[in-house]
């Protein structure tokens, strides 16, 4: 039986790969227990079809922001864009937003102006933010650790999450003293992956999250395919038999998690 009420944090539905199939991934989606997916932009038109797929789908939410490797091709005009269509039903975040020094597609002092923008941003109209990050911590880290401690007093309980998180102990401890939460995904159950589930073992329960970051990072058993929803529930069932209790108990504490970081509108499945 599927564990019912799963929410998937973070899965890139407007991506072309799912455009033939989109209504199948939905319902198999269904059928796996996941009844709401966050679905985040990238750049400014990713921030149109996300805002789409939220107002097509009663179970879709969305986050909006430019992607560091997107930001050496935004304007300033993204931001006054953005802010005007984050104050839209069904937006719960300023996302997916950060730094990535893997892939050399945006300067180094570019990345980091933007991040630091689009911060502004979440705190002036109170949003939370969905935090990207890859061979970047430090740097990501300490611009965190100086907006973090300035936000009002409701945004501070509830600031962001750092997702697919695939840093070490340490990195996770010092996100979680600012208040963040980690988000896992497919990586988490496989094979080598034992730094990984220590530092999600160690986590407290009260702040994990799981996605897919699908079309990405499919989780055993099903490596090699595309990623989706479907497969969220591989991630629970992992995070649960780290933390020693129930799929179905974790499942809650997960959806839980959600709901209060994101303050998510209602639990209405995605299809």
């Amino acid at each position: 039986m599927p564990v019912p009420g799963l929410v998937d944090t973070h899965c890139h539905l407007n991506f072309r790969a799912y455009a033939d199939d989109l209504e199948a991934v939905l319902q198999r989606a269904c059928e796996a227990g996941v009844h709401r997916i966050v679905v985040p932009a990238i750049d400014l038109d990713s921030c149109g079809e996300a805002l789409a797929l939220a107002r097509a789908y009663a179970g879709i939410c969305c986050a909006l922001g430019v992607h560091p490797n997107s930001s050496k091709e935004a304007d300033p005009a993204c931001i006054e864009r953005i802010r005007d269509w984050s104050r839209r039903e069904k937006v719960i975040a300023i996302g997916e937003i950060g730094l990535d020094y893997y892939w050399d597609r945006s300067p180094k002092h570019v990345q980091i102006a933007w991040f630091e923008r689009q911060l502004e941003l979440a705190a002036e109209i109170g949003l939370p933010v969905i935090i990207h990050n890859r061979e970047a911590s430090e740097d990501l880290l300490d611009v965190l650790a100086s907006w973090a401690p300035s936000l009002n007093p409701e945004l501070r309980k509830r600031p962001g999450v750092l997702h697919s998180f695939s840093g070490d102990r340490a990195q996770a401890e010092r996100a979680l003293a600012l208040g963040f939460y980690l988000g896992f995904t497919g990586p988490l159950t496989f094979k080598k992956a034992h730094e990984l589930r220590e530092v999600a073992k160690s986590a407290p329960r009260e702040r994990l999250l799981i996605e897919t970051d699908g079309p990405f990072l499919t989780p055993q058993p099903y490596r090699g395919k595309r990623n989706e929803p479907g497969y969220l529930p591989q991630i629970n069932d992992k995070l649960a038999e780290l933390h020693d209790v129930s799929p179905i108990e974790m499942a809650r504490q997960t959806s839980a998690n959600a709901d209060a970081l994101f303050s998510l509108p209602d639990k209405t499945a995605v299809n």
